[in-house]
């Protein structure tokens, strides 16, 4: 008696793009985390082979690029074009705040790449509000940069709580590690730290990310309207 014939794996029909492999790489990272992405799971959810693939992304870090880069101007682009330059930044800091809380591994993926594409983009379009503010061109380079900075320790840091919380509850998590901070050893070198506890086991991360940006914008618009830094 004959083996059954094991059954094929159905093959797609229409022609491979990178952007149809772009789009199962984001699914497979929202749904999985970055462990979970490699060529032969993107394989299966195209229904064709590593070659076709490698074709058009060579390699897992080409594919985490453009799938980030492609979140980033998606983000963007629905940032309002008419508002005004400080409320210009604000909302393009808060669709990156957005991005990141959707998809935590972009921050991951943005601190492993100077200057990678999606970093351009961001760059861009927190600079290109920088003339409407007053800030002279001097120190352009430097305020885009502290907001971009401050995007990018937010966005690493998300990635790490949801690494290491992704089986716990947010809110005890954060009440144990304030906790943590009220411990007589503790307070008692770290007396700032012991004050801060309570806020930090109640603040909103949304809230407060809008408050560090407005802090920063502050910073800005006092050095634009004083012609320089003291």
């Amino acid at each position: 008696m004959t083996s059954p014939t094991p059954a094929r794996r159905s093959r797609r029909t229409d022609a491979l793009s990178a952007a149809a492999i772009i789009d199962a790489a984001i699914a497979v990272l929202d749904a999985e985390g970055e462990e979970a992405l490699t060529f032969r799971t993107l394989s299966i959810a195209l229904e064709t082979g590593p070659g076709a693939i490698y074709h058009h992304l060579a390699s897992k870090q080409e594919i985490l690029a453009a799938a980030a880069k492609r979140l980033v101007v998606h983000a963007l682009a629905d940032v309002p074009s008419d508002l005004d330059a400080e409320n210009g930044i604000r909302e393009v800091m808060l669709a990156f705040f957005d991005l990141f809380d959707a998809h935590p591994w972009v921050g991951t993926q943005l601190s492993r790449e100077p200057w990678q594409a999606a970093l351009l983009e961001m760059f861009e379009a927190i600079g290109a509000h920088l003339d409407g503010l007053g800030v002279d061109e001097r120190y352009q380079f430097t305020a885009a940069s502290s907001l971009l900075n401050f995007v990018l320790g937010v966005a690493g840091q998300h990635a790490s709580a949801t690494r290491l919380a992704r089986d716990l509850d947010r809110s005890t998590f954060l009440r144990d590690i304030a906790e943590g901070w009220k411990d007589e050893a503790t307070a008692a070198s770290h007396p700032f730290s012991r004050r801060m506890a309570d806020q930090l086991a109640e603040h909103d991360d949304r809230q407060q990310y809008i408050d560090g940006v407005d802090f920063i914008l502050a910073g800005i618009s006092a050095v634009a309207a004083g012609g320089g830094f003291r």
